[in-house]
Parts: structure tokens; sequence; C-alpha cells
């Protein structure tokens, strides 16, 4: 893009009403057109189909309407090329794209009727974050499938459950997994949901209060694909709820997203030997040579807070706006476009760096079989046989304060005591142990099946849902 500097010949958009041009601090503050150049697919789309309803309500001729048409798709060429030239006057891409429209077709000149900039930045960006969303959803679909993908292909792998990052009962791997699945699911519900609620076309609003003309809103929504048509005018031009929502989502996407993250670098530590990343996927030190680094695992771990400051960021510019546009809403794109970006970059990498990895089924297993791990289900076969919890509890919390203190062996104490014996010592036995639990999606090995089956049937309902 090339920008022109100095004194321009071309007027704004409010020339008629100033005597004076826009000092340049103002022109330098003002613009917005280094980053909305990135709505020009969609200002040049709504453009053609609000020039098509005015021909249909007389605002242009049949020949005037091609020479439009002809022009907007010249204009959408020099962006797509990069060969455009930007006034200091064309403050954003609308204001662009109208001036280029103009040159090349005079009777552009007639393009905005009907039409401000306040409901065309907002059809734009609607059009452009449906669209972004959607692609978000597709990318967190994708990493799903890898999580399922892994889930199957390490059947029958155990590790500890942890709880306050102390080991706490046996879990299949294949169920910790999927438990970041059914996160990143919920994430994906709350795309669609988003992408939904802001599907609502707002032009027609005008600068704030409709217009005169009698424009066909209801056919310019159809041919842009929104479901549904604004209810209110200043609502419709001074709504960016949907931007916010869309933040939202993809804060806690990245947020879990961070949590993946900080498990991959646990466990892909020394202390833990839990996982082997792929070289691919890792990076080294430029310093020690032995180094393998999670940096994918940090960066999803670090940017969840740029995320969450996109967020915050946004809605402390949305708080006490009044009605109905203000130029501070000029502030919902950088924020919403970075997010998309940051999480478009993570969500690949992450799916890569789980697709790709080893993981150390021994060394896990080995953890999992730790005899301290089947106290719950110790005490549970206690209260079976008539013992209030509280009281099993206690028995059991004994004999490991008993096995810890003295050096003796668990197994030992469980066969030895008279409210447990032998029978109970089978509960500590790989079968049992990772196949106590009963209820419905529960740590389970004969389970996990059921829940992998599940889960693969939400994905598919997802996927036709977009």
């Amino acid at each position: 893009m090339n920008q022109n500097s100095g004194n321009d010949e071309s007027k704004s958009l409010w020339h008629g009403r100033f005597l004076e041009q826009s000092a340049d601090e103002l022109q330098k503050l003002n613009n917005s057109i280094s980053y909305d150049i990135r709505l020009f697919s969609q200002d040049i789309e709504g453009s053609r189909v609000h020039a098509k309803m005015l021909q249909k309500i007389g605002v242009f001729s049949k020949d005037e309407l091609t020479e439009v048409l002809l022009a907007l798709d010249q204009v959408e060429e020099e962006i797509q090329s990069g060969s455009f030239s930007v006034l200091p006057t064309d403050e954003d891409v609308h204001t662009y794209v109208e001036r280029r429209v103009t040159e090349i077709a005079p009777s552009g000149a007639r393009l905005h009727t009907g039409r401000s900039r306040n409901d065309q930045v907002a059809t734009d960006l609607r059009l452009w974050t449906k669209e972004a969303l959607t692609d978000v959803a597709r990318m967190a679909i994708s990493l799903q499938r890898a999580l399922l993908e892994k889930a199957k292909e390490v059947d029958g792998a155990v590790l500890p459950g942890y709880t306050h990052l102390q080991q706490a009962q046996p879990v299949p791997l294949g169920h910790h997994l999927l438990a970041h699945g059914w996160s990143i699911s919920r994430d994906v519900e709350r795309l669609l949901q988003a992408i939904e609620r802001m599907d609502v076309s707002p032009l027609g609003a005008g600068a704030m209060a409709g217009s005169s003309i009698p424009l066909d809103v209801d056919a310019v929504a159809d041919d842009l694909h929104f479901s549904r048509v604004f209810d209110n005018s200043i609502d419709a031009v001074s709504d960016r709820d949907f931007v916010a929502d869309a933040l939202y989502v993809l804060a806690l996407l990245g947020i879990h997203l961070s949590r993946i993250g900080e498990e991959v670098i646990i466990w892909s530590s020394s202390e833990f030997g839990f996982i082997e990343l792929s070289d691919s996927f890792s990076t080294g030190s430029s310093m020690m040579p032995q180094k393998k680094n999670p940096d994918i695992a940090e960066l999803a771990r670090g940017k969840s807070g740029r995320l969450i400051g996109n967020l915050a960021g946004f809605l402390a510019t949305l708080k006490a706006l009044p009605l109905s546009y203000n130029k501070d809403l000029q502030e919902d794109k950088e924020p919403l476009f970075d997010a998309v970006d940051t999480v478009s970059n993570i969500l690949p990498a992450v799916t890569g760096m789980i697709s790709s990895a080893t993981f150390q089924i021994e060394q896990m297993r080995d953890q999992a079989l730790s005899p301290y791990l089947a106290t719950t289900d110790l005490a549970e076969w206690l209260v079976q046989r008539g013992m209030p919890f509280r009281e099993a509890h206690a028995v059991i919390g004994q004999l490991v304060a008993r096995a810890l203190s003295e050096g003796v062996a668990l197994e030992d104490l469980i066969s030895m005591d008279e409210n447990l014996g032998e029978e109970a010592v089978s509960l500590l036995e790989e079968g049992r142990l990772f196949n106590s639990k009963k209820t419905h999606g529960s740590a389970s090995l004969e389970k996990l099946a059921d829940q992998i089956e599940r889960f693969e049937n939400k994905i598919c309902s997802d996927e036709g849902k977009l």
C-alpha cells in the first residue's frame, strides 16, 4: 500500500461543512486505513449488494450499475495486488473504496446513497468476524481430532491424575486427553453461538436513524447471507457486543490452549518424563547443546495473557459510551484482528505438537501403579460394607500415615488390617485399579471407548453446524 503525504487536493467526506483542511495531527490520529484495509473484501461485497439494491429502487440505471460493479471489481484487484495508492484524506477503507470507485466510474458518487460509514463499518466487521470465527472453529475442531486420535492411539495407557499438582488417582491417558478435548468442544460451541448472535445486518440503519429513501434492507441482508436485519437503527450502529463476544470466546479458547501448554511443559520435563516432543515442534538452546525446549507450549501459555488483555481493553473502551456511534468504536478492530491472528497461529502449532508427540507409556504406568492412588477406592470399598465414609477415610488415612512414617509397604498394612485384609489388597491389581470407576464419564479403561464414541459424534455434529 502506498501512502501519499503532504497537502493534497482531494476533499474529505465532510468538506462542504468545513472551511479549513484537516490538520495533519488530526489525520494521523483519525486515520485507520493502515489496519482496516483488511476489511476491503467485505466492504466491496457490501457495496456490490448495496449498489444492486439501489438500482432496483431507481437510484442507478442498469448501465450505471454495470459501471459501478466493474469499478468495484477493479478496486478489489488493485488492493489484492497491492497496487493501490492511499491519499491523506482516505482515512479508512470505506473512504478509499468510495473515492477510487468514483474516479473510475463517476456514477459511483451515488454509491453512498442511503448509507453511512456507521452502518457500513458495522456490516463489514460483522461479515469479517463471522468468517474469521468460522475459520477458528474449524482449526479448533482439528485440535479436537488430534486429541481424539491420540486417545485412540494410546489405548490402555494410564497415568496418575492430579489435583493440586499432587498425584491423586489413576486415570487412562485417553481420558485425560479428552478432558482437554471437551473443553475445546465448549469453545467450538461458543464460537458457533457468537456467530449466530452476530448474524444481523446493520445496513439501512444509516448514521443512526435510518433513511428517508425506501431501501430494501431485507434484500440486502439476504444477499449478504445475514439471517436477519436490525430492529433498532441506533442499536445497529452502536452495537459492538459481537466484538466483545468474539474476544471473550477467543480469550477463553486461549486459556484452554494455555492449560494444554502448561501440562506439556511439565510433562516434557526430566522430572516428569511423560512426553517426548518431536524435534520439528521443539526448539533448542543457543548455548546449552542438550536442551529441547517446548516453545510452542510456552507461547500458547504466554499469549493467553495477550488475549485476555484484548478483551479487557475493549470492554473498557465500551464502558460508558453514549448512544449511538462514537469514534471510540474505531478501537474495535485492532484487538479483534490481533486476537484472531493470535489464536489462528497458536491452534495449528498446538495441534501439530500434540499429533507428533510421543507419550512415555511405561513411565506413566509405573507412576499410576502406586498403591497410594488406590486409597479412595479402598475407602469406598469399606463404605460398601457399611462403614460411614468419614470413618473409612480415617481408617485408610491412618494406614497411609503408618506406611510413610514406618517405611512399611502399604499393601502389607492393608492385608493385616481387620477391616480390610487380602480381599481389599486385590483392589491394587492393575485390572481392578484401572477399571474401578463405574459412574458416567469416569476415569475407567472400560468406559473410555464409550466416551471416545460420544466425543467423535460431538465433533461430527459441530462440523455439520459449520
